[in-house]
């Protein structure tokens, strides 16, 4: 056995060696020394301490391959079938080239990918950006590259880059652009584009490559370099500046991932999830054009010093690819604690000629000042707390109901999860949480005191995540209030973070870290809360597919299941009937009520926008899709009614709410009201 496999290594190596004499190039990158330990130890961490208990082997080493060539290539505009050929020879040796210290496999890989990087930009810079472009052909380019086969060869690929340039050029002509301008704003990105790539180092290439086979496991488990380890820690402590907004790579794009509660962009309310970046300026500065760079580039562009102003060139979401840009301002900032912090609102609505106090609780996160605790400060500031303190100063103005908006909420603290839950039921179990070795521990809430037995409504979105997703799945679970919204993210997995130095002593080099799965939350009832998320009692209309946004969007994501469930007592708050009469109301509304109806059609236009990703390269066609995307923008007040308002509204009445969400929750909360138990 052992002469086979280093048989196998053997061959592997005289191949890797003709495979990189084909990309002779003196600034051809390597790995250091170190790389090939941390290799090991990270595969064998994860083989033995990851929660879903895989082990690193052929079929692994398949779904690794693959991922690397897209984290290099993910458009599908660089390799050829006979360079994907050439790479098949890996497909199932990287497991043992990993537990062998081995990684010139990423290499190797990335020295091809290289050559075909400055194959293309020649052909743009010698060909493409001196040809006259004529925009009369009715002709497309399919953006989405993944629904499109990879190139037969360079011919091919050469009328892919000729599509994308044109449409650059277009958008740029449409935008009021002279045929100078045009082909020097062209020339300069693709020069930054170059320069970015060129950066490209020796950690960059193992980050990526690391990433490749952590991600195999689970999409949260990932390898931080040490300079990507650092951010992290700046992340988590919410000490870096910047515009308050989590990015991810989308094709050439660099877009909005997350919109973070009560930092910079949210308070602005001009950024929103899913909106694309396509341009950055520092205050009056010059907008550099960021399509196609790395996102680390673009990150630095974008955050800096706490009172500086960044410019943001953005493709709205709600007009998707077709819509036209605008340029937005944002001064920089810290996100502080405070601006994390619940706040409240009293919307009054008149049903059945009866007066109703609304009262609302905007929960962003789920946080809690741990270093104020730590020390013994009895004022320390925690969700439940400061919750706790909002509904006694609702109830002193007589509120008739409850709504809790944990819309965009993506979690945080589990503690404080649990003991929110505990202001709304007497005592008993909240969570259930497994680990690796199958032990399961039921958290509950042991304190028997109520802090709100009113009607009570749990609002939620696509984004609502991780503890959000406790918090409603206990609260419908013990049917102690109705859940109205979209289905949850689906993030059911908690992580740990791993120094590397703990394993490997190299003092000449640093290592970095490994954030790793190891538990699984699941619902008093057994229900998992991975995947799936937490489907509400009343579901509202999304424009967000589940195969696009949530956690079943990651092909590598982890199932959902069940395990048994625990003892508790339900309330007798909410029941079947009770559920369906609310329903039953909700399906009335969707034919009376005609702000309803228009946010109905809104929203499956917004649908149709993400999921439309063919750009036309007619002047005349992409113009009119244009002029089409803005007027229905502003036709549409509750385009973006999805995205909840996080500042404290004036108390004003249900009907003039623009939050379409929001104003139906709390028509779901009146039809609670009024409902009778039985």
């Amino acid at each position: 056995m052992k002469k086979m496999i280093f048989a196998g290594m053997a061959s592997m190596a005289l191949f890797a060696t003709t495979l990189a004499a084909t990309v002779a190039d003196t600034t051809r990158l390597k790995p250091k020394p170190v790389y090939g330990k941390e290799a090991k130890v990270i595969t064998y961490i994860l083989d033995n301490n990851h929660y879903r208990k895989l082990s690193l082997n052929d079929s692994m080493s398949s779904v690794i391959l693959d991922e690397f060539i897209k984290s290099l290539d993910n458009n599908k505009t660089y390799f050829t079938q006979s360079d994907l050929k050439s790479f098949e020879a890996f497909r199932y040796k990287i497991d043992d080239l990993t537990r062998a210290e081995n990684v010139d496999l990423a290499y190797d890989v990335y020295a091809v990918f290289r050559k075909r990087f400055n194959t293309r930009m020649d052909y743009i810079f010698k060909t493409l950006l001196k040809q006259q472009f004529t925009y009369t052909s009715d002709e497309y380019y399919e953006s989405d590259r993944d629904k499109e086969p990879w190139a037969k060869d360079e011919q091919e690929l050469n009328e892919v880059w000729r599509k994308i340039v044109k449409s650059q050029a277009l958008s740029l002509k449409l935008a009021g652009k002279t045929p100078e301008d045009i082909e020097r704003m062209l020339r300069e990105r693709y020069e930054r584009f170059s320069k970015s790539i060129l950066q490209f180092n020796s950690e960059d290439v193992f980050s990526m490559y690391m990433n490749s086979i952590t991600e195999s496991y689970d999409p949260h488990t990932n390898y931080f370099s040490p300079r990507a380890a650092d951010l992290f820690k700046q992340q988590m402590s919410l000490s870096l500046e910047g515009i308050g907004a989590k990015l991810q790579t989308e094709n050439d794009y660099t877009k909005i991932a997350e919109v973070i509660p009560g930092g910079p962009a949210d308070k602005s309310k001009l950024v929103h999830n899913n909106d694309r970046i396509i341009g950055v300026a520092q205050g009056d500065g010059e907008m550099v054009d960021v399509i196609g760079w790395r996102i680390d580039d673009v990150v630095k562009l974008i955050k800096g010093p706490k009172g500086t102003t960044v410019r943001l060139q953005i493709l709205p979401a709600a007009t998707g690819l077709n819509g036209a840009p605008k340029i937005i301002q944002i001064v920089r900032d810290k996100i502080k604690l405070e601006d994390q912090q619940a706040k409240k609102s009293i919307i009054h609505y008149q049903k059945d000629g009866k007066d109703m106090s609304l009262g609302v609780i905007t929960l962003p996160s789920f946080y809690m000042d741990f270093e104020a605790y730590q020390k013994g400060d009895p004022n320390y500031t925690s969700t439940t707390r400061d919750v706790q303190r909002l509904i006694k100063e609702l109830q002193a103005e007589n509120i008739s109901g409850l709504a809790l908006d944990l819309r965009n909420n993506g979690g945080g603290s589990l503690t404080e999860a649990i003991d929110l839950t505990g202001l709304f039921i007497k005592n008993g179990p909240v969570v259930q949480v497994r680990n690796t070795i199958n032990k399961t521990e039921v958290m509950t809430d042991n304190n028997p005191a109520i802090g709100y037995n009113g009607p009570l409504v749990v609002l939620t979105n696509r984004f609502s995540a991780s503890a959000s997703e406790i918090f409603a799945g206990a609260i419908q679970d013990y049917h102690r209030g109705v859940v109205v919204g979209e289905s949850t993210f689906g993030k059911g997995t908690v992580q740990t973070v791993i120094d590397l130095n703990r394993f490997i002593n190299d003092p000449a080099n640093q290592v970095g870290e490994l954030k790793l799965t190891f538990q699984k939350f699941y619902r008093i009832t057994g229900s998992s809360t991975q995947n799936k998320g937490v489907t509400p009692d009343v579901l509202l209309p999304t424009p967000l597919d589940p195969e696009q946004f949530g956690e079943s969007a990651s092909p590598s994501a982890m199932p959902w299941d069940e395990i048994n469930g625990t003892l508790f007592q339900k309330t007798p708050v909410i029941n079947e009937k009770v559920l369906s009469n609310i329903n039953k109301a909700y399906q009335e509304r969707l034919k009376t009520d005609k702000s309803l109806s228009q946010f109905v059609i809104e929203t499956d236009e917004i649908r149709k926008s993400y999921r439309d990703t063919r750009v036309s390269l007619n002047e005349v066609v992409r113009k009119k899709e244009m002029d089409d995307a803005e007027q229905k923008k502003a036709s549409g007040s509750k385009l973006q009614g999805h995205i909840p308002s996080k500042e404290v509204p004036e108390p004003k009445t249900l009907d003039d709410l623009d939050d379409e969400y929001l104003r139906e929750g709390l028509f779901v909360l009146s039809d609670l009201i009024t409902t009778k138990i039985g």
